[in-house]
């Protein structure tokens, strides 16, 4: 199997399943127990959030344990948005987020709230002159993508969070989840004030995933309970999978040191090869995160060739595998810009540290092949 839809879910390692079956097995004890097994777990569980927050440089109190991408967009838009409400209704947010943070502004505006939707260049970039003309006296935050999943395009998410600082009563928060382990970010004295991070997009398990809350920050939590992590997220921890999630931060951080230039080399070799397909464009900009290429095939319909790739045991998707079973047409490459025969043909490879250069040659062969065959059956 050749598989390239590394933005979409990621193979959990090996060593990632063992510690979640190691700690499943000899630590199941509640956390919340008063008996020494239970406080056992604690500890783990302390140990766990600890070592999360060395590996991404910020305090141990500022990691909250999440299920994900979803559920940390959900906590820190809406938390934000219920806690400081009386100091204003008015968020900034732009048109190529993760419909988990789309979703969660309009479902605020049946709320009273006012979201600012900002455009992009045709690279996909935000301009960051235009952040700060949305800023208005009610804004309470503002909510940007590092890398978007669709393109790879990466958010001036540093700059953006200079221009917050500026502004002590709104909050920046980022949605970090497709650029961690491929794209650096810092978040200690960034500017930025939340961060959303998830454990299945670095071949760690589903369900798994983190919100960095920075202390001078206050959310509303959205589930009420047992006051587990901080009061903010109620509910009985799942250790098994935050261990797990830590151990795939350490894994993917040091594959990042080391093997960084690896997926460079396989997208810039995906890119020129694909160059050479005659009526194929390349959506994906210069400067973009070393693990997306973004193409479209004009006049061919992304699934046809996403399932001969398939019979071929090679995977590759079209858009975000939150609504690729939704409508046809890109909402990402509209907003780029693109005529409507780029953006309802776009298909997206993502790569992973385990891909290989022979697997890429395979997989461009194959598309090659594909593409010739059902424009030979046209004729």
């Amino acid at each position: 199997m050749i598989y390239l839809d590394n933005s979409a879910t990621t193979r959990p390692d090996p060593s990632v399943l063992e510690s979640f079956n190691e700690v499943s097995k000899k630590f199941f004890g509640n956390p919340s127990s008063i008996h020494q097994f239970g406080g056992t777990a604690e500890k783990l569980l302390f140990s766990a959030k600890k070592q999360a927050a060395d590996l991404l440089n910020v305090d141990t109190d500022e990691i909250i344990f999440t299920s994900g991408g979803t559920e940390g967009n959900n906590m820190a838009v809406k938390g934000i948005a219920l806690e400081h409400q009386n100091r204003g209704k008015h968020i900034i947010t732009t048109e190529i987020e993760h419909p988990s943070i789309f979703e969660a502004c309009k479902s605020l505006e049946k709320l009273g709230f006012e979201t600012t939707y900002l455009p992009v260049n045709e690279e996909g970039i935000v301009s960051v002159q235009d952040v700060e003309k949305a800023i208005r006296e009610d804004t309470i935050l503002i909510t940007i993508m590092h890398v978007n999943n669709e393109l790879g395009s990466i958010q001036p998410v540093e700059k953006i969070g200079e221009i917050a600082k500026k502004y002590p009563k709104l909050f920046f928060h980022v949605d970090g989840v497709q650029g961690l382990g491929k794209v650096p970010l810092t978040l200690r004295k960034s500017g930025i004030d939340l961060c959303t991070f998830s454990g299945h997009k670095i071949h760690g398990l589903k369900g798994t995933g983190m919100l960095y809350i920075n202390k001078r920050t206050k959310i509303f939590p959205l589930f009420h309970g047992g006051s587990q992590e901080s009061a903010l997220r109620s509910g009985t921890e799942n250790l098994a999978g935050i261990v797990s999630l830590v151990k795939a931060l350490r894994l993917i951080k040091e594959r990042e040191k080391k093997e960084g230039t690896h997926l460079f080399e396989l997208q810039r070799y995906v890119m020129d090869q694909i160059k050479e397909i005659e009526g194929v464009h390349i959506n994906t900009p210069a400067n973009a995160a070393p693990h997306i290429v973004n193409i479209s095939v004009p006049g061919i319909k992304p699934e046809v060739i996403i399932h001969m790739l398939g019979e071929q045991d090679i995977y590759i998707s079209t858009k975000s595998a939150c609504s690729s079973k939704l409508k046809d047409e890109s909402k990402v490459l509209v907003a780029c810009g693109f005529e409507t025969s780029r953006s309802t043909s776009a298909l997206r490879i993502s790569l992973s540290y385990d891909n290989t250069m022979g697997e890429i040659k395979q997989f461009i062969t194959a598309l090659k092949k594909a593409i010739k065959q059902f424009k030979d059956a046209l004729e």
